[in-house]
């Protein structure tokens, strides 16, 4: 990890995942699914999560957006891709709320905290496509 890349996570308020992030654990992730049972089985998950309240759902767009409230409130868009029957991308952003416009890599950290709960409900590929 570059300097730049260490003073990127910790003084910054958003992280978001990409397919060639820098940090393996900020990848897009992949898992085999469609798009419609993805939705189908990460709905109740975060609805039913106490730290997390639902602000929108759009399955023509393909995303889920919610508020996570446990420690610090971070706003979460996840976008849910069908790349390949039975191939479906998931990517998260992060952004969160605070009076100092940066979160020492809270959001950073939150992102695979929301991987593995996701990975618990639909069968992870891998980070590659």
């Amino acid at each position: 990890m570059s300097f730049r890349n260490t003073l990127n996570k910790n003084f910054n308020n958003h992280s978001e995942t990409r397919d060639k992030h820098w940090d393996p654990a900020l990848q897009t992730h992949y898992f085999k699914t469609t798009k419609d049972k993805a939705f189908d089985k990460l709905e109740p998950l975060f609805s039913n999560m106490k730290e997390c309240q639902i602000v929108g759902i759009s399955k023509e767009h393909g995303e889920i957006s919610f508020n996570y409230k446990a420690g610090r409130k971070v706003f979460i868009i996840m976008t849910i891709i069908m790349v390949k029957p039975y191939r479906t991308a998931i990517d998260i952003s992060a952004t969160t709320e605070s009076a100092i416009p940066f979160d020492f890599g809270y959001s950073h950290k939150l992102i695979p905290k929301l991987y593995d709960k996701i990975k618990k409900e639909l069968d992870f590929v891998g980070t590659k496509e």
